[in-house]
């Protein structure tokens, strides 16, 4: 972890930020769709217009042109976690090959495999569209700040060659030759499997697509309960009903319509900062040519890249969960959280002192107990979901939402047949418990950063496929 720099720094960087999406800060946002206003039918309703929902609608029209789907979003279409996140993308449908092996080991060949296709097609349907996001698989670069962080990076690149993946191991005068911060100590070069993209581009350009294939989407309408019905099943708004022979649930962090998920889903609050545009003694200062993805090896982890106009995006670490899963807007401006990430900016560049950001905002980031998506059906096999990406899903997403399709469909194929597919993720405790034990889970993850050694409370969740994570 860096060390904190003076307060003077990140209080004068923070002073004029403006409190709002940097990739949601520009003209070209595609009108709004209508809110639903009457009762409708379709053959297909989506709840969630983000990554999920919108690839779920428009692989249910490729599959078959003639099927009504109507895709209601309770805000407006990537104003969510979609619209939030980083703009990190990854083959990885696992949360990474370490944990991929420990879970589903017989199944890794399959899972690496349906991983780099899904993101092989959906580079090329990007391509194909024309949608200008700014996708470059660029991969990503693991750095050391720690000493034990430095031991832990020689297995980790082992792995990744014996994966397929192309790694480079990285010593100090290595990592700072391409990147020059004070605290890298070393550093893992990943060059497949991983790359970076404006994330809102994308999701404003499936919106458009969506509609041109026929989706109806309802922004500004969110669904308050599902009732079963003669023909299916009933999504209930506020201003009317649709009723529909199947469902998809796709509102991952937000409060699940859907009981059993409250207890696999984690809504956590990620904060994010974006500063101005750098200048070209500024960029000569820090390096970092090839422009990959960078994130730091501890457990409060920070990922960070470049923006297409020379910004640097600049997030993580401080991953809250507030009592009972609450998330609110009036949350999502936690200033100490601000405070604390402008701090360990600084201390990673501190050559970059006199660097101000111009954006500011916070995520909910839905984490499941194994750090990837649960998937299952309800409503005797009329609803599915896949819900639970932990941070990882705009690539998975596109996967989840076939899965989705899959199960609704009823025939096993080779995706629903998965392991991870198949199998539950051990649920949350529910409140007043949970609170204390994310708490203490956070402080041993803390302690472990600093220390190198696990100890009692994370060695006795490992043992039961727990886990915390952003």
């Amino acid at each position: 972890m860096p060390t904190v720099t003076p307060a003077s720094i990140p209080a004068a960087a923070l002073a004029d930020v403006q409190r709002q999406v940097y990739w949601l800060d520009r003209p070209g946002a595609p009108p709004l769709c209508p809110p639903l206003t009457s009762a409708a039918r379709a053959d297909l309703v989506v709840v969630g217009g983000g990554f999920t929902g919108l690839w779920t609608a428009i692989e249910a029209k490729l599959r078959d042109p003639s099927c009504d789907v109507v895709v209601l979003e309770g805000g407006r279409v990537a104003h969510g976690a979609s619209g939030r996140n980083g703009g990190f993308i990854s083959e990885s449908l696992t949360h990474g090959l370490a944990h991929g092996l420990a879970n589903w080991p017989d199944e890794m060949p399959t899972l690496l495999r349906l991983g780099r296709q899904n993101i092989r097609e959906m580079a090329a349907f990007i391509d194909d569209l024309g949608i200008d996001a700014h996708l470059t698989l660029t991969g990503k670069t693991v750095l050391a700040v720690t000493n034990h962080q430095v031991a832990g990076l020689a297995p980790s690149h082992e792995l990744h060659e014996q994966m397929g993946e192309q790694s480079v191991l990285l010593d100090r005068d290595a990592v700072q030759a391409d990147v020059h911060s004070p605290t890298y100590r070393a550093g893992l070069r990943v060059r497949s499997g991983s790359g970076l993209l404006d994330p809102v581009a994308l999701v404003w350009g499936l919106l458009r697509h969506a509609l041109t294939l026929g989706v109806r989407v309802h922004e500004d309408t969110s669904v308050v309960r599902i009732d079963r019905s003669q023909r299916g099943v009933v999504a209930n708004t506020a201003h009317g009903a649709v009723e529909a022979k199947s469902l998809v649930l796709a509102t991952n962090a937000f409060p699940p319509l859907l009981r059993r998920l409250r207890s696999y889903i984690l809504p956590v609050h990620d904060h994010v900062l974006v500063s101005e545009p750098l200048t070209p003694q500024q960029i000569s200062a820090i390096g970092w040519s090839e422009s990959q993805g960078l994130t730091d090896a501890g457990n409060q982890f920070h990922y960070y890249r470049r923006t297409p106009d020379d910004r640097i995006l600049f997030g993580g670490y401080d991953a809250i969960y507030y009592f009972g899963g609450r998330t609110s807007p009036d949350l999502e401006q936690r200033e100490s959280s601000f405070q604390l990430l402008a701090s360990h900016f600084f201390s990673t560049f501190p050559q970059l002192e006199d660097l101000r950001f111009t954006h500011r905002w916070a995520g909910v980031i839905d984490t499941t107990s194994r750090f990837t998506p649960v998937f299952g059906t309800a409503y005797e096999g009329r609803v599915a979901y896949a819900v639970g990406y932990t941070g990882l899903g705009v690539g998975a997403s596109r996967f989840g939402a076939q899965v989705a399709l899959d199960l609704l469909s009823g025939i096993e194929t080779e995706r629903t047949a998965l392991g991870m597919v198949q199998q539950r993720a051990v649920p949350f405790p529910p409140e007043p418990m949970r609170y204390p034990i994310v708490q203490a889970t956070r402080a041993a993850l803390a302690r472990e950063d600093v220390s190198g050694r696990r100890g009692v409370w994370l060695s006795l969740l490992d043992r039961f496929g727990v886990g915390f994570t952003s």
